[in-house]
């Protein structure tokens, strides 16, 4: 080798050395930076110079230029990062489940002293105090006053569930668009990555580490699948639906219902639309919603990940009611925590109020023996009521009336009438049961039509005037039968849950099992989370040896970069004595 070459193998050992040695400072300043990835140098040799090619030689005969510094490369573990990517997607699910179950408990006051148990138990105590002397004024207003307090309670229990709906609605929002500021940001830094990595010259890695700290964030909202094309550029897909892909990044936007302004996701690509006057698209969202919400909740099928699906599940999307606890509408807010605790709640509210009124009417004296009919104004006759159902012939001197001559009722609707007058043929006016109406689009009953929670009060005139139940018949008697109803209808086990609960249960045993139901899916899906939580943390662990800064790996590699460097420095100054001597001594 010429002596003048081997200045060329000095000179790379040092530029190699000090290349490695900054790689290694690099690492030992990032180590407490979230993202970081610790970087690893690769080294090479530079090219060889030909002397001679001698085909009965082993090797040609020839001489190196020295090592080169190859490129410096991340050290990750594709594998550990997918798994935790997709278990700590997962962890978020049943984190967000969690805390909506804690937050619904907390809602019906169980932990606060303030429990809605107490009112039923003060309402259910107040009838069998009105059974013992049924014509008290005194244990009659006692009833009315616990019935205000068993509504306005249940009205506030209810009120709270709605609105920790909306709050989990604005939630929705947020997340929302914390998602598309993610996919600006993938888009913003796989063009700095492009343009950095065009030449095939210098690797971006600390961009890489930002890109892949934007998928980690991104993977705890939602499912997602990714990868890189051959440009270096990441693409990704939300729920099998492409997100950022090329240099275009496909924004989820939102879609308000007008009944309770709750927002659903949608992908406007997968949407169609129409254009009003003022040039405003109206999009129909059907089939371009970016969860499938219909489907089971299943890890097998991971349909249990990111916390934007648990919150969108938890919320619901509608305010449910009593209606939506029946047979073949069960399964539509099931898996919702929140509409599954508002219609089973509801529902007995709505139990109470209607077999207290019913109870009551009853006492009225119920006639339709036979059929009733009546006659439109197209002359058309039709049947008014059957024989047995709920109708009283007007009598506003009757038992249990009130002065217009309806049935007293303890529960009455806010918006509509409970019971309504109407005419037969035979001439006679007559009060029927003012039936609960159901629309035409989907079955839904209107609301002003329920008798629930948010239609329901105690009849006005009867909170001002208690005495009106009288509990005595007209020949004087006291009515024990009537109350001893009242009492009764508290103790028969004729309700259930939800469709899918076999198990009867009363109105004073009801409740506690509603609150023993949430306690013990919210006991089930805390156990989930933490079970959940260790294996992200394992996952995590396992990345953070591969990804991870060694204080102790990062000072042994700069020792041996640093004598690597003042070796080739000695080499250096070798050669250089050597030329000096072959020019100054031997040349002269």
């Amino acid at each position: 080798m010429p002596l003048m070459g081997s200045l060329y193998v000095g000179a790379s050992g040092l530029q190699t050395s000090q290349n490695a040695l900054n790689t290694t400072a690099h690492n030992l300043s990032n180590m407490e930076t979230v993202g970081y990835v610790r970087q690893q140098v690769q080294q090479g040799s530079k090219g060889y110079v030909k002397i001679s090619v001698d085909p009965r030689s082993i090797a040609n005969k020839q001489y190196g230029l020295g090592v080169n510094y190859s490129r410096v490369k991340q050290v990750r573990d594709y594998f550990l990062d997918k798994t935790y990517r997709r278990e700590s997607g997962r962890s978020m699910f049943y984190e967000v489940t969690t805390e909506v179950m804690e937050e619904a408990q907390s809602q019906l006051g169980e932990m606060h002293g303030e429990a809605f148990q107490n009112t039923m138990k003060d309402f259910w105590t107040s009838i069998q105090e009105l059974a013992k002397d049924p014509a008290s004024s005194v244990t009659q207003g006692l009833m009315v006053q616990r019935a205000e307090e068993f509504v306005l309670r249940a009205t506030a229990v209810y009120n709270g569930l709605s609105s920790y709906q909306d709050n989990l609605n604005v939630q929705i929002k947020q997340q929302v668009e914390k998602i598309n500021s993610y996919g600006k940001q993938l888009l913003a830094l796989n063009d700095k990555i492009r343009s950095i990595e065009a030449g095939n010259i210098e690797h971006a890695n600390d961009l890489r580490d930002a890109r892949n700290q934007v998928l980690d964030e991104l993977s705890e909202l939602v499912s997602i699948n990714y990868g890189e094309d051959v440009s270096g550029a990441v693409w990704v897909q939300i729920e099998g639906v492409d997100f950022v892909k090329s240099d275009k990044c496909f924004e989820m936007e939102l879609d308000v219902d007008a009944a309770t302004g709750f927002y659903t996701p949608f992908w406007p690509m997968n949407a169609t639309y129409t254009v009003n006057e003022n040039g405003t698209k109206k999009y129909i969202i059907d089939g371009a919603e970016v969860f499938d919400l219909h489907r089971a909740v299943s890890t097998d099928l991971n349909t249990d990940v990111g916390g934007l699906k648990a919150m969108l599940l938890a919320r619901g999307d509608h305010r449910a009611d009593y209606t939506d606890v029946a047979e073949g509408k069960y399964d539509k807010v099931s898996q919702s925590i929140i509409m599954n605790i508002q219609a089973e709640f509801d529902q007995l509210i709505h139990s109470v109020a209607v077999k207290v009124n019913e109870i009551l009417a009853n006492a009225s004296g119920k006639v339709a023996e036979n059929a009733i009919t009546a006659t439109d104004e197209n002359g058309n006759q039709y049947v008014l009521v059957n024989k047995g159902e709920m109708c009283w012939e007007d009598d506003p001197k009757g038992y249990m009336r009130k002065d217009d001559g309806s049935p007293i009722q303890l529960f009455s609707k806010v918006t509509t009438d409970g019971w309504k007058k109407v005419e037969a043929d035979d001439g006679k006016f007559y009060w029927i049961y003012n039936e609960e109406v159901t629309n035409g689009e989907g079955g839904k009953p209107e609301g002003d039509t329920l008798y629930s929670i948010n239609n329901l009060q105690v009849d006005p005139e009867l909170a001002q005037k208690p005495a009106m139940l009288g509990f005595r018949l007209p020949d004087g008697k006291e009515d024990k039968a009537t109350a001893e109803a009242l009492k009764n209808a508290f103790t028969e086990e004729n309700y259930t849950l939800n469709p899918n609960v076999k198990k009867r249960t009363t109105f004073v045993d009801y409740y506690t099992d509603l609150v023993s139901q949430i306690a013990n899916t919210g006991y089930v899906s805390r156990r989930i989370y933490e079970n959940q939580m260790g294996t992200v943390e394992a996952t995590d662990a396992a990345r953070e040896q591969v990804i991870g800064v060694s204080s102790d790996e990062e000072l042994s590699n700069m020792i041996r970069f640093q004598n690597a460097y003042n070796a080739s420095s000695r080499y250096i100054n070798v050669v250089d004595q050597m030329l000096e001597h072959i020019l100054n001594t031997l040349g002269a």
